[in-house]
C-alpha cells in the first residue's frame, strides 16, 4: 500500500512537472519576423503591408502568437510621415503623393489592429531633418535601422526584404 502512495504521488508529480514544462515551451512559442522597408516605391510597401497583413491575419486565426515589425531605413520615412520630405534624397514624387494616404492608414491598421511595432532609423530621421513629432503615432526610434535589423535577426526574428 506504502508503495502504490509512492507511485502515485510520483507519478502525479512527474506528470504535472511536464504539464508544466509543455505549458511554459508553448508560451516562449512565439513566431518572430522583421521586414526591412529600405525603398521609395509606394507599389513595394503596398506589396509588403499585404504581405504582412496576410502573415498575421494567419497567425491569428490559427491562435500563434507573433511579434512581427518593419524597421524603416533611408527611403522607407517617406511612409512615416505626411510631410513631403522637400530638398532631402526622400522627397515626395507624384506616386507616392497620390498613394501616401492609402499605405499610412494601412500601416496604422498594422499598428493598432495587428499589434505590428513600426521603427524608424533614427540615423535617417536626423539626415532627413523631420521633426519627430511629424511621425505618424506609433513609430518608435531606435538608433541605427542596420543595427536593429541585427540584433533582431540576434534574437531570432527571420529577416525578409520584400522585392
Amino acid at each position: 500500500m506504502k508503495r502504490l502512495i509512492i507511485y502515485v504521488l510520483v507519478s502525479s508529480m512527474s506528470v504535472f512537472m511536464l504539464s508544466t514544462r509543455l505549458a511554459t515551451a508553448q508560451a516562449d512559442d512565439v513566431i518572430k519576423v522583421v521586414y526591412h522597408a529600405d525603398f521609395a516605391n509606394p507599389r513595394r510597401m503596398s506589396a509588403m503591408i499585404t504581405s504582412i497583413n496576410n502573415m498575421v491575419t494567419t497567425y491569428k486565426n490559427d491562435l500563434v502568437d507573433y511579434d512581427v515589425r518593419i524597421v524603416f531605413v533611408s527611403h522607407g520615412i517617406r511612409f512615416l510621415t505626411r510631410d513631403k520630405l522637400a530638398k532631402t534624397p526622400f522627397a515626395e514624387d507624384k506616386e507616392l503623393a497620390e498613394r501616401r494616404d492609402n499605405i499610412m492608414q494601412r500601416l496604422a491598421s498594422l499598428l493598432n489592429v495587428h499589434d505590428v511595432k513600426l521603427e524608424l532609423c533614427e540615423i535617417t530621421l536626423q539626415a532627413s531633418g523631420l521633426d519627430k513629432q511629424k511621425l505618424m503615432p506609433g513609430v518608435t526610434l531606435e538608433r541605427s535601422g542596420v543595427v536593429r535589423l541585427a540584433e533582431l535577426q540576434h534574437q531570432g526574428f527571420a529577416y525578409i526584404k520584400i522585392e
